[in-house]
């Protein structure tokens, strides 16, 4: 007699690779086209939560926000047609920041494709260009190895693997025999880097007058190493966007990022530098940022990233913790050099400038009172998910990150809306930790519905919106780099605390300096979600991008313009840190 063999439901078996992979949790919406999976996700409540976002654009944020924090797979699922179109504003964030997803994309069953059916398309060609991998199933028994290649897909290349389900396979009976390689996986063996390059990259540091290192998320698990090399050949580091937190801002030697979003330090330093150890780092924005005559070290472990952005006079193809430490093994320490003790200097006087308007009470109100109290509030190991514009460069400038707090941004992609997914994301891969989501009123109105996913699951999330009636960072490319009127910028005033309310969730409003501590204290205490309507300033950060302040060769007339508008008297040009360096004077 023939042994019999198990049987399940197809989209249950999918549903049993995931939970195989360690994932425990998809971000959806549910459709008509997916009542397979819905019904796999009813089967197998008890592993795998179905997280009812409100918007599959949030489920996609979300998904990939928690792949970039946690540098694990994560889920989510769309229905067929406009389901699927909705997903694809979060793919592509992931893509863009490297993150593993998996997108799994209900289709109409096979009997309906293809004959201009109700909510038909043709998705497949839809996720060529932001997915690693994208197929759709076609056949039931082969939907377990489709979702498990799908998987390790998202992990190789480190992108969006999308699965394409025709409704009527999931439904289909299929033997429960199929064992994922989740097993198997194994975390990559990287290149040891040359010990010739390190022999030369030693060399153009010991004979350069002005080094400095420049680090991205390549570098994040290299902060021991990034301090080593600081220390032994008194370089300073400057960090991409993103790799902020991975050196904590305290250091003395981490002068911040450099770009627009940036602090006048770390701006400054790249076009006086002659050599750059640039790590782990792919920043389009790069080639605008440091003196083209600089030399460079770039260490990567993708070699299409070597040269890709500024020419390199040594490459070292190399995991960025082996290559630091194989550089500061080399070598005598260094005695600090002039453009070291400048450096420091530097971002020691425009922390104390930034430290000066902490307790101002103008109205409405500046944006560091409020940051000092997010600072003061904020668990050591606290979350961020960070929406994109002037919250940027607030948060990249004010907010100082300690080792065990994490954060997250749209990097490459930028796409606003994205703070309170992310937050969502944040809540459901560190539950026990304290989140934040940190918007401007525009970004926090696109997904501003994901309060009511934050209200049905109880999410804990202090979600702060910064009021200040205007696309700050668009306002301030329109006058400041394209010179044009100000034009489809401005946002109506609205009582996001109000909206909360009716959401189902806690909501205040900060006006006044008095508010501020106030409304924390009574925000982090709170049981389940918050919002607090900071009403803002209008007036815009201090910008890097177009800064006049140095007397040796800006216009006198722009510089009293400019130090007045941002009341920026007591700060001074890298230049005139260089010369008391110079002097004996630091």
């Amino acid at each position: 007699m023939a042994e019999t063999v198990p049987t399940i439901k197809a989209a249950d078996a999918a549903l049993k690779v995931i939970e195989e992979w360690g994932v425990d949790h998809i971000f959806g919406y549910p459709g008509g086209s997916f009542d397979d999976v819905m019904n796999a996700l009813y089967d197998r409540q008890n592993t795998m939560k179905f997280v009812q976002v409100r918007h599959e654009e949030a489920g996609a944020l979300s998904a990939a926000a928690e792949a970039k924090l946690t540098g694990k797979l994560a889920v989510t699922m769309g229905s067929a047609g406009p389901g699927a179109v909705h997903l694809l504003n979060g793919l592509y964030d992931a893509k863009h920041d490297h993150a593993p997803v998996l997108a799994l994309v209900a289709q109409v069953p096979e009997s309906r494709m293809n004959i201009d059916f109700f909510q038909a398309i043709d998705e497949g060609p839809i996720f060529e260009d932001v997915s690693v991998f994208n197929r759709t199933a076609t056949t039931a028994a082969g939907l377990p190895a489709l979702i498990d290649t799908a998987i390790r897909q998202a992990y190789k290349y480190h992108g969006v693997a999308v699965v394409i389900i025709p409704k009527n396979l999931g439904w289909t009976d299929i033997a429960d025999t199929y064992q994922s390689n989740a097993k198997n996986h194994l975390a990559p063996l990287y290149p040891q880097p040359d010990p010739v390059a390190i022999d030369k990259a030693v060399e153009l540091i010991k004979a350069a007058k002005s080094p400095m290192v420049y680090f991205g998320i390549g570098a994040k698990n290299a902060a021991p190493e990034l301090k080593a090399v600081s220390e032994k050949f008194k370089m300073p580091l400057v960090s991409s966007v993103i790799a902020k937190g991975i050196v904590e801002d305290t250091y003395p030697a981490y002068i911040g990022s450099t770009g627009r979003p940036a602090g006048k330090p770390g701006s400054e330093l790249g076009f006086n530098t002659d050599l750059i150890l640039w790590v782990g780092n792919d920043v389009p924005f790069s080639i605008f940022l440091f003196n083209k005559r600089a030399k460079v070290i770039q260490i990567d472990i993708d070699n299409e990233k070597l040269g890709k952005r500024h020419n390199v006079d040594v490459p070292i193809l190399a995991d960025a913790k082996t290559a630091l430490a194989a550089i500061a093994a080399k070598g005598e320490e260094l005695q600090p050099s002039n453009f070291y003790r400048a450096a420091l200097a530097d971002q020691k006087d425009w922390r104390k400038w930034q430290d000066s308007f902490a307790t101002d009470k103008e109205q409405p109100l500046r944006p560091e009172p409020v940051f000092a109290a997010i600072n003061k509030y904020a668990d050591d190991n606290a979350v961020y998910g960070v929406d994109v514009g002037n919250i940027n460069i607030n948060f990249m400038r004010l907010i100082d990150l300690k080792p065990e707090q994490k954060w997250t941004t749209s990097g490459q992609y930028a796409t606003m809306g994205y703070g309170l997914p992310a937050a969502v994301g944040a809540k459901f891969a560190f539950p026990d930790r304290q989140v934040f989501s940190l918007s401007g009123d525009g970004g926090f109105a696109m997904m501003s519905q994901e309060i009511l996913t934050a209200v049905k699951y109880h999410l804990n999330i202090i979600n702060v919106v910064f009021s200040n009636e205007t696309l700050g960072f668009i306002e301030a490319e329109q006058r400041d780099d394209t010179h044009q009127p100000l034009f489809g910028v401005d946002l109506i005033d609205t009582d996001w605390a109000t909206v909360a309310e009716g959401m189902g969730a806690k909501g205040y409003t900060i006006r006044s300096f008095e508010d501020i501590d106030k409304v924390f204290k009574e925000a982090v205490a709170a049981d389940g979600p918050v919002v607090i309507d900071v009403k803002l300033t209008h007036d815009m950060p201090f910008t890097t991008q177009h800064m006049f302040i140095d007397p040796a060769w800006q216009d006198p007339a722009k510089i009293k313009e400019f130090v007045t508008k941002y009341q920026a008297e007591d700060l001074k040009p890298f230049s005139a840190y260089l010369k008391d360096a110079e002097a004996g004077k630091l």
